[in-house]
């Protein structure tokens, strides 16, 4: 595109001679045959630098230009140059002018101007002429209000921000509710011995397949049994499942075997364990109560389902080692569990527990724990408590393998 432009001849005035054919051009026709001859100083120059002024017409358009690169022959270099060399007593220049000067066609001037004007490096005057414009002059007329726009966009930013951090409050404090309501969904305290025996009624009023107790400490008390047999026959009725885990002195209380007999009629399973465990009410693998520490009349209700599966994974494990609970005197089993009662008194004393200690984690009296304890080393003709847990294991190890 650029060839017919520099081809194309200029008249006296400076302006394209319309009278150039455009197909001489393209037929390679020289600005001799048709137009009068050019001064030399028109020759090379002009034509090596249409083709750049055009490109940078083109490429920009309107919007704000690149840097004119640093060649004296460049149009917008020229442009700019022939204006602040001008003397400012003349007339303010218009672009036929520096065509004129430059020796440049008016299209190319015209761009270059254009060019110079989108970049602030110059002004018109009200007459339509131009004036050139100081750099650091234009910097601030160009890029000015480009930085107030960013300014006021910052600031938008930070009065944004703030208004939207301003909610953060509210939504901290709907988490923290979220938090708790999830809590009381899955663990509840319950502080009162009241509140306590009503969550269990309602437990077992709503249980459908399997309910699994555990209950450390020896005998219980008969008002505990007397308001819980009611309940655990209305369970079996209803075709729940139960299991009850109690420790083997449980065997010698009359009112945990008459409770025993009237559940275990009914299909309600119960065994017995030596030493201590966690206490524990299981319903439907669902929902857990467990008693607080150092607070007989609370309990905790833990509804979590990992937590209750570990619970009843660990009541699986006892319940495998566990031994059945026979409501019927059966002599050599009551000496089976004396003596397994006695070895676990021996070993407990050997790991350094005291007798009220051992008492309490077996569910008997201290008395009864201290007359199992004589009993044991006398038969074993120990004279210290460390030496009975010594005689006791090498009994264990003289024992035949079965």
């Amino acid at each position: 595109m650029a060839i017919p432009d520099i081809l194309r001849a200029q008249g006296d005035d400076g302006t394209p001679d319309s009278t150039t054919p455009a197909d001489m051009a393209s037929a390679g026709t020289t600005p001799e045959a048709t137009a009068p001859a050019e001064p030399s100083s028109t020759g090379p120059a002009p034509e090596s630098s249409a083709p750049a002024a055009v490109e940078a017409a083109g490429a920009t358009g309107r919007g704000l230009p690149a840097p004119p690169p640093e060649d004296p022959e460049d149009p917008l270099t020229r442009v700019y140059t022939c204006l602040l060399a001008r003397d400012p007593a003349q007339p303010p220049a218009y672009s036929a002018d520096l065509a004129a000067e430059l020796e440049l066609p008016l299209a190319r001037v015209e761009s270059a101007v254009s060019a110079l004007l989108d970049m602030g490096l110059l002004r018109r005057t009200p007459e339509r002429a131009v004036l050139p414009v100081a750099p650091d002059e234009a910097v601030q007329r160009t890029l000015g209000p480009l930085e107030r726009e960013m300014r006021a966009r910052r600031q938008h930013m930070e009065r944004t921000r703030e208004q939207l951090m301003a909610f953060m409050p509210l939504y901290e404090s709907h988490l923290l509710r979220l938090t708790h309501l999830r809590q009381a969904e899955y663990v509840e305290l319950l502080t009162d011995l009241r509140a306590v025996r009503e969550a269990i009624t309602e437990l077992g009023r709503t249980c459908e397949r399997e309910v699994m107790t555990a209950q450390p400490g020896g005998g219980r008390r008969a008002e505990v049994l007397e308001e819980a047999v009611a309940r655990d026959e209305e369970l079996l009725r209803r075709g729940v499942r139960m299991r009850v885990l109690y420790q083997h002195t449980a065997r010698f209380s009359s009112g945990t075997c008459a409770y025993v007999e009237r559940v275990g009629r009914l299909g309600a399973q119960v065994r017995t364990l030596d030493d201590e465990f966690m206490r524990m009410l299981v319903f439907d693998r669902s929902t857990a109560v467990i008693p607080v520490p150092d607070d007989p009349h609370a309990a905790v209700l833990v509804r979590e389902p990992h937590v209750v599966a570990f619970m009843v994974g660990a009541y699986e494990r006892l319940w495998l080692e566990a031994l059945p609970f026979e409501t019927e005197w059966d002599r050599q089993t009551i000496m089976d569990i004396s003596d397994e009662l006695k070895q676990t008194i021996v070993r407990l004393l050997t790991e350094g527990l005291t007798d009220a200690a051992i008492a309490r984690r077996l569910g008997l009296s201290v008395r009864s724990c201290r007359r199992h304890v004589a009993d044991v080393m006398a038969a074993l003709g120990a004279e210290s408590r460390f030496q009975a847990g010594y005689l006791l294991a090498q009994q264990d190890r003289e024992q035949p393998s079965p």
